[in-house]
């Protein structure tokens, strides 16, 4: 065969194998990306693509934005004085449901905001507080729009004292994240794994 046809054959050839080279990379690294999403986030990530009507990728790119929200906070641990301060504060607001549900669901909500605040989140609507939350606590955030939930439906007189019950356990479960020692250092290791994935 004629070599002017064979070199224009073989630059095509040559270009074809590039570019599915390059798709295969790109396709490897948006899995491994969504795999890491779907760690880090476990069912939050399900919820996410939900939310995006089954759009996987407009959710990953929605939950990569509130990583990169949270990694801009100052988030710090509380100090052992501030840890045993609120822990004192929530057995009161327990013992305070026995006689009064709805004052006390209504003291763990606000005192949930305070713990925040003091660990550096800021205190927006409380959807864009939940997406935050998500980022470092996602397992437990489900707990915490559960328990807003039932605030708001408590404000239409349609939760019954059971469910202020939930509320106050799931108050609890986020509460008891926030206040644990060390918190920050292990969500400042992930930023610093995933950053270095990033650069590699």
């Amino acid at each position: 065969m004629d070599t002017r046809v064979l070199i224009p054959i073989a630059v095509i050839v040559a270009i074809l194998v590039v570019v599915a080279v390059a798709l295969a990379m790109r396709r490897r690294q948006s899995q491994r990306r969504s795999d890491q999403l779907k760690q880090r986030f476990g069912p939050e990530y399900d919820r996410t693509v939900i939310e995006q009507h089954g759009d996987s990728r407009r959710a990953e790119a929605n939950l990569a934005d509130r990583e990169k929200r949270v990694e801009a906070f100052p988030l710090r641990s509380l100090s052992p004085v501030d840890r045993e301060a609120y822990a004192m504060e929530w057995a009161a607001v327990q013992r305070r449901f026995v006689d009064d549900p709805s004052a006390a669901v209504g003291t763990a909500d606000r005192l949930v905001g305070r713990v925040m605040i003091d660990r550096g989140y800021p205190m927006t609507n409380f959807e864009q507080r939940a997406a935050d939350i998500s980022v470092s606590y996602p397992t437990v955030v489900q707990n915490y729009r559960a328990a807003h939930d039932i605030v708001v439906r408590h404000g239409e007189s349609k939760a019954t004292t059971e469910d202020l019950r939930k509320a106050m356990v799931h108050y609890r479960s986020l509460f008891d994240e926030l206040l644990e020692p060390g918190k920050v250092e292990t969500i400042d290791h992930k930023r610093r794994g995933v950053a270095h994935e990033r650069a590699s």
